[in-house]
């Protein structure tokens, strides 16, 4: 049903896999969802969430050293959310 999410709680479909990384600090963010992505197959969804500011900056530019997708990134509160397709 729409309208059931809130801003606290991003929108997962059931293949999605989180990654809760608030409070860790850089470069923890980054090392994670790069580990994170390592065991994942082509075609997987990984949900990244982390409230360092630095992760706003160090996910994107892994994700472009990957070669991994990055569907989409937002700003919630403190929390920054991203979409990553793996390849």
């Amino acid at each position: 049903m729409a309208g059931n999410s809130t801003p606290e709680s991003p929108i997962l479909l059931m293949s999605d896999i989180a990654l809760d990384l608030l409070g860790l600090k850089c470069p923890l963010p980054a090392l994670k969802t790069r580990k994170a992505l390592k065991g994942l197959p082509a075609g997987a969804v990984l949900v990244v969430t982390a409230n360092d500011p630095l992760a706003g900056l160090d996910i994107p530019n892994l994700i472009r050293e990957t070669g991994d997708r990055l569907e989409s990134s937002e700003q919630q509160g403190d929390r920054l959310i991203f979409r990553i397709i793996k390849t």
